[in-house]
């Protein structure tokens, strides 16, 4: 809104110097209206269906069983409670009040940290160049998942080697080796993935056609749901959001009444107290809840800035964060009802079953699992589209975040080519991803994921609540949600936000900036990969100093006396918005 001052002199008749003059302030706009959700379901399932992803699936489970089962519960809640929750509510009530995306909105906040939001756009694109990749493996499996037979099942297919075994209680006659592998191992390394033609990353060998049109489809199905703007993202979301509840639902009572059950569920959830006195068992808790709630990629702002001003952000934050951490709880028993299932058939402990992580989880021992099962058709099928909505839901959010972002500042050139933008933006996305697309795609994804994301965007989350908790000021933006809601937050959310989350964030990357040796299947990154992976994190980080420099001569001018237009902007804009949107 911008304020225009008329001055009324009288009418038709002088008015002498020094008489009384009336001042009207008229509340126009020079922008178009913004867009809104059509139903306020649609932005819960949109949300819910963002902060619950794959890692929801495979990620959670097996951290909670790798340090300490039942135990990890503790420090999982500790985290969501003074740190994840906290950062989920103050970005939903930063995007509703300032109804900007991440960029534009630094201008009404503190505009040298405008970095930020580059950063996050940058982060974005690098997700989406390896998130979508691991779709495209899924719908890979749901097209095989219509052969009579499973073909992971078996070791008569092409792909197979002299090393296959079939091994199962069933099986008397097959013995198990060290150097044997699963049918289900093979056709993901061998037929799916066919790492076995690469040798590592400094050769990642031509393109799968296979994969690259799978992934073609996946990237259909994004821009025809998300060209139009949430209008249409998110009626899709009643789908892809609701979906894999069902079937998570229906794998749920199918694992429990499979034999050996309950050695998977003792084993996920059985307490080792003295895990607790590690670290790494609360790093692990901060990781985890950070990467599923998912504050710091602007997709929370971006959604929450198509709200109604007086929408109830503060309801919507406890709901879906809870929601969001009951499905990790959930899927722990999904997955582990089966393995030890597994365990049972193959006459093996349930850890030496579940020593995938990532992936290799889903796709080889789950996989393994439901083609052993009665109606294994079927269950694959749902598995498998399951697995492909749960990321569709988090694609149509991490792009929606960097078009919210772009559109907001720059209107006037994108806002009336929204539909170009988007199908430029998937473009860049899908040529972006051909590297994880060779047969040494998995080494590229395995990068992506290890380096290119986790510290850089726990650092920028940092920067962003020291910004708006220091610098803007935590009474300031209390007042602005007390203006949206008609009651400001408690001390315990002031506490969070000026002091718990600055020093949950600061720990946080200390430990994931060094992992561990990373590996997958048979091949140990090199040191040089290492070096490879930083630049990639610095590259997207390197914004927010960059921006700094590049403000740093507007703020010494500001320094030497002369107003600021966005500090006066900012000591009016709370009434005013109040006023224009009630």
């Amino acid at each position: 809104p911008v304020p225009r001052l008329l001055y009324l002199c009288g009418t038709g008749s002088s008015v002498p110097l020094g008489g009384l003059r009336t001042l009207v302030v008229q509340q126009t706009s020079l922008d178009r209206p913004r867009e809104t959700w059509s139903k306020k379901m649609d932005f819960l399932l949109s949300v819910i269906g963002y902060a619950v992803d794959l890692g929801n699936v495979w990620r959670f489970p097996y951290i909670c069983y790798q340090n300490g089962g039942g135990a990890f519960l503790l420090p999982y809640l500790l985290m969501a409670v003074f740190g994840g929750v906290p950062l989920f509510y103050m970005e939903l009530a930063l995007g509703q009040f300032h109804r900007s995306g991440c960029i534009s909105i630094w201008k009404h906040i503190c505009p040298i940290f405008k970095g930020i939001g580059f950063a996050i756009c940058i982060i974005a694109l690098y997700i989406a160049f390896y998130y979508n990749t691991i779709m495209a493996w899924a719908l890979y499996y749901l097209i095989s998942s219509f052969h009579p037979t499973l073909p992971w099942t078996t070791c008569t297919n092409s792909w197979n080697t002299a090393n296959c075994n079939r091994y199962m209680s069933s099986d008397h006659n097959v013995s198990w080796s060290n150097s044997s592998t699963s049918p289900a191992e093979e056709f993901y390394t061998r037929q799916v993935l066919q790492v076995h033609l690469s040798p590592g990353l400094h050769q990642l060998g031509s393109v799968s056609w296979q994969l690259a049109l799978c992934l073609l489809f996946i990237f259909t199905i994004v821009y025809f749901s998300i060209w139009k703007g949430v209008k249409t993202s998110g009626k899709v979301v009643w789908v892809t959001a609701t979906f894999p509840y069902l079937v998570l639902l229906v794998l749920l009572i199918r694992g429990a009444t499979l034999p050996g059950a309950w050695r998977g569920v003792v084993f996920y959830l059985k307490p080792d107290w003295e895990k607790l006195l590690s670290t790494t068992v609360w790093i692990d808790a901060a990781a985890q809840i950070f990467f599923s709630l998912g504050p710091g990629f602007g997709v929370l702002l971006a959604f929450a800035s198509y709200n109604p001003f007086h929408n109830n952000c503060y309801k919507d934050a406890l709901v879906t964060s809870s929601v969001n951490c009951l499905t990790s709880f959930l899927s722990g028993f999904v997955i582990f009802t089966v393995l030890g299932y597994m365990a049972e058939m193959r006459q093996q402990s349930v850890d030496a079953v579940a020593k995938d992580a990532g992936p290799s989880l889903l796709f080889i021992i789950y996989a393994e699992a439901i083609a052993n099962m009665p109606a294994a058709t079927f269950f694959a099928i749902i598995f498998f589209l399951m697995i492909i909505m749960l990321g569709l839901d988090s694609t149509f959010a991490g792009l929606e975040g960097v078009i919210t972002a772009m559109l907001d500042e720059f209107p006037h050139v994108l806002a009336k080519r929204r539909e170009w933008f988007v199908f430029g933006l998937v473009c860049v996305c899908y040529l972006g991803a051909l590297s994880t697309l060779t047969y040494g795609g998995a080494f590229v994804v395995k990068l992506f994921e290890e380096y290119a994301t986790g510290p850089a965007v726990i650092t920028v989350v940092l920067l962003e609540v020291i910004a708006v908790s220091w610098f803007y000021g935590t009474n300031r933006f209390c007042n602005d949600v007390q203006l949206m809601l008609g009651f400001a937050p408690g001390c315990f959310w002031r506490v969070c936000w000026v002091a718990i989350c600055p020093c949950f964030l600061l720990v946080s990357p200390i430990f994931l900036a060094f992992p561990p040796e990373v590996r997958l299947f048979h091949y140990q990154y090199p040191p040089w990969t290492t070096v490879l992976g930083y630049c990639i994190g610095v590259s997207s980080f390197i914004c927010v100093p960059a921006y700094m420099v590049y403000h740093f001569p507007f703020l010494s001018i500001r320094c030497q006396g002369l107003p600021s237009p966005v500090t006066a902007d900012q000591d009016q804009r709370s009434v005013k918005e109040a006023q224009a949107r009630d």
